[in-house]
């Protein structure tokens, strides 16, 4: 180290300077260790019970880097997953989140955005995101003097001013046109039309394809689908509770899944999923696979919902 006069005067001895020289190998060294290691093994390991073992590794923030979430998100089967995942730790974990968490957290959030702008993919999905995350924020920056969060307050404002930036970003998206002369959706027959609006788990997906064509909303409006849709997601007796009828006394289902997703939770669907080995007690992507050591790997294999990752890493 030297100082900033014209003639460069050494203030550390020799002996500090090959102390100084050793460190950085080391570190350099360890640095590279860690990245292999990112890139080589994408599971964790997750202790079944609470130990200090537990609090130095399996955290979110760690979690974070070993399964490669900032990847996860360029792969359409893992998007949805995620961006749930983070949805809820806006709810419900900020501030637990530890600083090297946070970051993680908001980068991967950043790449999100990034993604939706840039490839115009599910931006409902990441407004209801920013909604529920920029809402928890003002109310937890209100409570500074409790110190409910972790790290200093004006970096959470300017995280808040961020995700502000972004929610406006959104807002002003233009979806791009796309040209094409050949085979587009209102040239499939009707029942291929109809095929695909039954594929569909999530309602506000189904009234968006009914605004596409005059066609789609009149398929949209089958009081047929939106029974199939509230039998899928909702047990019988909750539909006794909310028995909504139409002016002719039938019953709307329409209107009954909107009612019944206000009291109910509604399943998940997801192209990808985590994975837990109950046998090794490590989370990993499954196609990723980990170092199994069972006799029939796949009999130890659980998926992971959202919610169930997070369980996972509260102590």
């Amino acid at each position: 180290i030297l100082t900033g006069d014209d003639e460069d005067e050494e203030i550390y001895s020799t002996e500090d300077c090959e102390f100084a020289a050793k460190k950085r190998k080391k570190d350099h060294f360890r640095n590279n260790t860690d990245s292999q290691c990112f890139y080589r093994e994408k599971w964790i390991y997750v202790h079944k019970e609470s130990t200090r073992e537990r609090h130095g590794y399996c955290t979110l923030g760690e979690a974070f880097n070993r399964l490669d979430f900032s990847s996860a998100i360029q792969d359409i089967r893992r998007f949805n997953y995620v961006v749930k995942l983070l949805q809820l730790i806006a709810k419900s974990q900020l501030t637990s989140l530890s600083g090297a968490a946070q970051k993680n957290y908001f980068n991967i959030l950043d790449k999100i955005v990034r993604k939706v702008m840039e490839d115009q993919y599910n931006p409902r999905l990441i407004k209801d995101l920013l909604q529920d995350l920029s809402s928890t924020l003002c109310i937890l920056i209100r409570g500074v003097g409790k110190s409910v969060l972790v790290g200093n307050i004006n970096i959470w404002i300017c995280r808040l001013e961020t995700i502000l930036l972004w929610q406006q970003q959104l807002k002003n998206l233009q979806m791009n046109k796309q040209v094409n002369n050949g085979l587009t959706l209102s040239d499939l027959p009707l029942h291929m039309l109809n095929n695909i609006l039954y594929r569909f788990s999530d309602g506000w997906d189904i009234i968006t394809l009914g605004q596409v064509t005059p066609t789609l909303y009149m398929l949209s409006e089958d009081r047929q689908l939106w029974k199939k849709l509230c039998q899928y997601h909702f047990a019988e007796k909750q539909f006794c509770r909310h028995l909504i009828p139409s002016e002719k006394g039938h019953i709307d289902w329409k209107l009954m899944y909107f009612a019944l997703q206000k009291y109910y939770p509604i399943k998940e669907q997801y192209g990808d999923t985590l994975h837990f080995c109950r046998h090794c007690s490590i989370l990993f992507w499954k196609d990723t696979g980990h170092p199994c050591t069972a006799s029939d790997p796949n009999t130890c294999l659980m998926p992971v919902s959202p919610q169930h990752f997070i369980d996972l890493f509260k102590f």
